[in-house]
């Protein structure tokens, strides 16, 4: 997915010129062709992340298109009064890339892990959230960004998860994304991001179970979301965020009152990771992979 997110990145700011690549002292690596490819766009503002949204506030006003790129823990955890303030207040648009979401970063601890910023951001007006699950997603998610008039916090979590789509996804932004479908199946799950393969890998073993992706988080179509969850028994919610203010909780406002069924978000419960690990070892202690969570849908 960071290769889609790159190439994605070049080819939009080699056909404008207005596009900026702002960054944190973060992303070299993933940042080695753009840099080769377009290095008068490239601005990297060093360790001071306040500092780069309110220069990409700037830019903005002055007519270019800011990508600030940080690892999610800071971007935009880190800098959430500028973007409330600088750039949404202004109604500009600047698109950040939150890096490493969910417990990506595992190794270095509840500091540099993300399992609010969806919450945190949901309730500040003027800004999208997108929440790609796999490279298709991922491209199909910057050309919403791109398009927007708005400024885009764009989650890329786990990268390196595989696909969940077989080709090309395309859709107005708020669109859900059908990954399994079954028009019998009375069992519903909606995921975004890293926890849309762990739900495939759900689906696939059992075949009463629909699955669909939500890409966009926020705006998301109200009416799309009532039309697939109506008639189901249960509806399950998995995200790789906190349990309350994500995904779960955007569902939940929309069917309230209007339908009847088992309702469970699954996510990250009210606490921090406990220990030290891996990315696999993190989500097990959460409960939030595969083999956790097939008792749940037994």
């Amino acid at each position: 997915m960071r290769a889609a997110f790159s190439d994605a990145l070049v080819a939009a700011a080699k056909a404008n010129p207005k596009i900026l690549l702002l960054t944190g002292d973060h992303g070299y690596a993933l940042f080695d062709a753009f840099r080769k490819e377009c290095p008068q766009q490239y601005i990297n503002c060093g360790i001071a992340e306040q500092n780069m949204v309110g220069v990409a506030a700037g830019l903005a006003k002055a007519g270019f298109i800011p990508f600030v790129y940080g690892l999610s823990a800071f971007v935009p955890i880190r800098v959430l009064e500028q973007i409330k303030i600088d750039v949404c207040y202004e109604s500009l648009k600047v698109i950040f890339i939150g890096d490493g979401a969910g417990v990506v970063y595992s190794h270095l601890g509840s500091s540099h892990q993300s399992t609010e910023d969806i919450a945190a951001l949901r309730a500040i007006p003027n800004l999208n959230i997108l929440s790609p699950a796999d490279p298709y997603e991922l491209s199909y998610t910057m050309s919403l960004a791109l398009n927007s008039e708005h400024a885009t916090y764009l989650r890329m979590g786990k990268a390196d998860l595989g696909e969940v789509h077989s080709e090309p996804v395309q859709g107005d932004i708020g669109a859900l994304m059908p990954v399994q479908v079954n028009p019998q199946a009375k069992t519903l799950i909606l995921a975004t991001g890293s926890m849309v393969s762990v739900g495939s890998q759900i689906a696939k073993n059992n075949p009463n179970i629909d699955l669909y992706s939500v890409p966009s988080i926020k705006p998301i179509n109200a009416s799309a979301v009532l039309d697939i969850c109506a008639g189901r028994n249960k509806i399950y919610i998995l995200e790789e965020h906190s349990i309350y203010g994500g995904l779960g909780s955007c569902i939940a406002e929309i069917i309230a009152g209007k339908l009847l069924c088992d309702f469970k978000i699954i996510g990250i419960k009210d606490r921090f990771s406990e220990r030290c690990g891996d990315y696999a070892y993190l989500m097990e202690e959460h409960g939030l992979n595969a083999m956790k969570l097939e008792g749940v849908f037994l």
